[in-house]
């Protein structure tokens, strides 16, 4: 399953509540009648989408079965998701987060720089690198990352200088 949008917190009184998106393709994602699963109380369950709309550039989506702010609440910090098979393709240059995590990070030069454990995307995407001694973080931007191999679970970087000694 792949991680579409985050519950942040209720919203309103009705039961809506107000999601962090982490898709491309939110209004096809959050339109009503769109299925997506959680994992809540141990177990996996659908969750139907019966209203949704864009509010300061996150969603608010009205999930069905859920109609007060009380039950809205326990919804806080979920995580919404889809079958990774019904993940769109995307152009050449562009990849999915859950592609990206994992991934043995080295230099062109072959130097292990560490693994990614997450991907910022406020602003330029940034690769969270846990590496010997910390974390860094490494702009997703094609003049740095110069080969991305999803099946290798690899990614060549091109650091500029003063970068790794962050």
């Amino acid at each position: 399953m792949a991680t579409v949008a985050r519950i942040v917190r209720p919203q309103g009184r009705r039961g809506e509540v107000l999601v962090e998106s982490e898709t491309d393709f939110a209004e096809q994602r959050f339109q009503p009648g769109a299925r997506l699963w959680a994992s809540k109380g141990g177990a996996v369950i659908e969750v139907s989408i019966v209203s949704s709309w864009p509010h300061q550039g996150r969603w608010v989506l009205g999930l069905a079965g859920v109609t007060s702010i009380d039950e809205a609440e326990t919804w806080r910090g979920t995580e919404l998701r889809v079958p990774v098979d019904a993940l769109q393709p995307l152009a050449p240059g562009a990849f999915y987060v859950h592609d990206l995590v994992g991934c043995r990070v080295e230099t062109v030069a072959g130097e292990l720089v560490g693994e990614v454990t997450r991907v910022d995307l406020e602003g330029t995407p940034l690769l969270a690198v846990k590496r010997q001694g910390g974390e860094l973080l490494v702009p997703l931007a094609e003049s740095i990352c110069r080969d991305v191999n999803i099946a290798a679970k690899v990614i060549r970087i091109d650091p500029p200088e003063g970068l790794l000694d962050l």
